[in-house]
């Protein structure tokens, strides 16, 4: 698989979180992403880029490129 863009990922937190943008190293939480769609945003990572994505990794990536990165070194382990 090809590891995503911080822009892919950036679509989706923004589509997911109905926020109108997010920068880089943004924190996504001071955004505007609320915890209810946080659980959302977590299933469609995953069902986007096809992973499993471990919980305590995913809450600790709070910005898009630190969720680019994550999901790239996911990937290649698999």
């Amino acid at each position: 698989m090809v590891s995503p863009s911080i822009d892919d990922v950036s679509a989706v937190v923004l589509r997911v979180g109905s926020i109108p943008a997010v920068g880089a190293d943004e924190d996504i939480f001071e955004a505007g992403m609320s915890s209810v769609n946080a659980l959302q945003l977590l299933l469609e990572l995953e069902t986007a880029f096809d992973l499993t994505i471990p919980d305590e990794e995913f809450v600790a990536a709070r910005t898009p490129r630190a969720l680019a990165t994550l999901i790239a070194r996911l990937s290649n382990a698999s």
